[in-house]
């Protein structure tokens, strides 16, 4: 048994109860509220499983951990988007478009190929892949790709999907909110799931977010005692 549990370990197929969380390099999300849930930030590499609608804000979500990202002058790779990259908007909020680069493929598959590509190639310090369909197999092989090329590896999929349990660094839930978007994070490698919360993105995106509705509560006036 013992030789067994030796041999899972190895291949990163078992985390024991007493794993250090300190162990795990990270770095900051550019959001309080998700850095105090992760202890400290995105994992500095690694496979994130983000299920979420499209367009509540979900890369709005993940451009402050983009720019830091790009500090180490490696390729920001978006891989088969659903909408148009809006190089403006990059631009406008510090990231380098010379380090930018779109990929449009042909089917899901070469989607999972460029994807497995460019994270093992060491030339990129971000994948974002939009992909609905994600085999066990293939994340384990995605998962290996991103920690051998030390970079970062999102897949956005839709949450109308079967919830699947798949073996990545960190899983999150999205919904939109009025001041940005509600978080559920619901596995995480080397610590627990938080409660779900709140990241207000008024501050930096205050165009984009509803203001504080004011309350619908009317008070009594006292009664005068005579």
């Amino acid at each position: 048994m013992n030789t067994l549990l030796e041999h899972l370990k190895n291949k990163r197929l078992v985390w024991q109860g007493n794993q250090q969380e300190h162990c795990l390099t990270s770095n900051s999300t550019g959001y309080v509220e998700l850095d105090d849930a992760l202890q400290g930030g995105f994992p500095q590499s690694g496979m994130i499983d983000i299920h979420t609608p499209i367009g509540i804000g979900e890369l709005r979500l993940l451009l402050p951990a983009l720019r830091y990202r790009q500090q180490h002058k490696r390729l920001l790779v978006f891989i088969a988007a659903p909408m148009q990259i809006n190089g403006e908007m990059l631009a406008h909020f510090g990231l380098s478009l010379e380090q930018v680069l779109i990929v449009q493929p042909n089917s899901a598959e070469h989607a999972l190929w460029s994807a497995e590509q460019c994270l093992k190639s060491g030339c990129c310090h971000s994948v974002l892949m939009w992909h609905q369909q994600l085999e066990i197999a293939q994340t384990k092989r995605l998962q290996l790709a991103a920690e051998q090329g030390d970079a970062l590896h999102f897949v956005l999929r839709q949450s109308r999907q079967v919830s699947l349990s798949l073996p990545v660094s960190l899983a999150m839930k999205l919904n939109a909110h009025e001041q940005g978007v509600a978080v559920q994070i619901t596995k995480r490698k080397g610590g627990w799931p938080a409660q779900p919360f709140n990241i207000n993105m008024t501050h930096t995106w205050p165009e984009l977010a509803l203001s504080q509705r004011a309350s619908n509560v009317l008070s009594f006036p006292q009664a005068k005692v005579s």
